[in-house]
């Protein structure tokens, strides 16, 4: 194994996977939410709900990442069409994020709010769908269909990929944790900055994935004339 380019590759998936899926998920604001929807239970049990809800997050990101794909594929849907369509999906989610963040956070908020009446809200509607919900999921199968073939480069992705959905899963346990101290240092105005921040940031790599999608549908059509 070629480990200088191993290296190389692993920080390139790290760096993008963990942009994008910080960008969607973004603990912060969720913070946010958490703290407003927990605020009548105790402080052991807002501790135990932000440890489950990150180990819940980090199994829906890796999942999405890695299955995802394949069960597309198994419909007939072809990687340049899958990149493609990913990448509009992310791009669009982020300029939602973008243009309307304030509508986004107060869906959040209903969605999660009208389930909390249940005796384990951990999964739902805390993980599912106001941590990680369909936005995150349609990110993380973009994310992995760019994964390259089978080979030393598919080793590092793989490592970086999963490494950067553990990071963000590591972060929303941290920033729910302290979801008190978040909202105390950032509070809405801040949140919503760094919110817009990496909505662009986003965007960005949604425009990629549909460039990388584009000229592997443009290799595949001309290939035959060549």
């Amino acid at each position: 194994m070629d480990f200088p380019n191993f290296g190389t590759h692993f920080a390139q998936s790290f760096l993008l996977a963990f942009s994008a899926l910080f960008s969607i998920v973004n603990p912060l604001s969720g913070a946010l939410i958490f703290r407003q929807l927990t605020a009548e239970r105790s402080h052991e049990e807002r501790l135990g709900l932000a440890r489950r809800i990150g180990a819940y997050a980090a199994i829906v990101m890796l999942s999405a990442l890695w299955i995802g794909v394949y069960v597309l594929n198994f419909f007939g849907i072809t990687l340049a069409a899958l990149r493609i369509a990913g990448g509009l999906v992310v791009a669009a989610a982020a300029w939602s994020m973008l243009s309307t963040p304030e509508q986004r956070q107060e869906r959040k908020e209903n969605q999660a709010g009208e389930a909390m009446h249940a005796d384990d809200v951990a999964f739902f509607p805390l993980t599912m769908p106001m941590t990680t919900g369909p936005g995150t999921i349609s990110v993380a199968i973009a994310l992995g269909s760019t994964r390259p073939a089978p080979n030393a480069e598919f080793a590092a992705f793989l490592a970086g990929t999963s490494l950067a959905a553990l990071a963000v899963a590591a972060l929303v346990w941290v920033a729910y944790h302290f979801a008190d101290t978040v909202v105390g240092f950032l509070g809405r105005a801040r949140t919503q900055i760094v919110s817009r921040l990496a909505a662009f940031l986003l965007l960005c790599i949604g425009i990629q994935i549909i460039l990388n999608g584009a000229a592997d549908a443009a290799a595949t059509i001309f290939r035959p004339a060549a």
